[in-house]
């Protein structure tokens, strides 16, 4: 996106540019992000091997660098700092994938089930209207097969033989389901969590 006056921070160093971010300028964050964007995208996609999960970490990346300016401190330099997020969101992904899946099952169970009268009733009541618009969002083919699995507990064997599919492709619907659930449930937690803190 260009700026007006925007080719005048091309000439300000990262340090430059950091300190007008940390103001709030929103044309030092475009600089920065342009100027960073294809080494980053290099760097994720030489430690994961794929190009979709390498976007993710550089965009997760870029929006922690703006919703946290103000609390950053750099020790080293910006390109360091940016490469040093890119790994550790890389090794916070591949060490809680697993254990995200089950969380994330666990909320889909308890949304479905959510009995209990709490002082939280109402969140949780919106969380699981959430969930459920997003999963009528699915493909037609995944989101049946979703809810083969997720809600009427069916092992992947059993929904390929009802659905007379291979059960490697039940399984690839069933894992692509989840990650997209993923991906749109952290950005409406995301948000949640600005409206609550602001």
């Amino acid at each position: 996106m260009a700026y007006p006056g925007s080719s005048v921070y091309q000439n300000y160093t990262d340090h430059e540019l950091f300190d007008l971010l940390q103001s709030g300028d929103e044309v030092a964050y475009s600089i920065i992000y342009n100027r960073y964007i294809f080494t980053l995208l290099n760097h994720a996609y030489n430690k994961t091997r794929n190009r979709e999960e390498a976007r993710d970490i550089v965009q997760e990346v870029f929006t922690r660098l703006w919703a946290m300016r103000q609390q950053i401190r750099i020790t080293t330099n910006l390109a360091g700092f940016l490469y040093t997020s890119v790994h550790h969101i890389t090794l916070d992904q591949f060490a809680h994938s697993k254990v995200k899946d089950k969380y994330f099952t666990s909320i889909l169970s308890f949304a479905a089930e959510a009995h209990e009268a709490t002082d939280h009733r109402t969140r949780e009541n919106q969380l699981a209207v959430i969930i459920e618009k997003e999963i009528a969002g699915l493909p037609n083919k995944m989101r049946e097969i979703f809810e083969l699995s997720r809600k009427h507990h069916l092992s992947h064997k059993e929904i390929a033989d009802r659905l007379n599919l291979a059960e490697q492709t039940v399984s690839k619907q069933v894992s692509n389901a989840l990650k997209i659930l993923r991906i749109k449930l952290g950005i409406i937690a995301y948000l949640y969590f600005i409206i609550c803190h602001k």
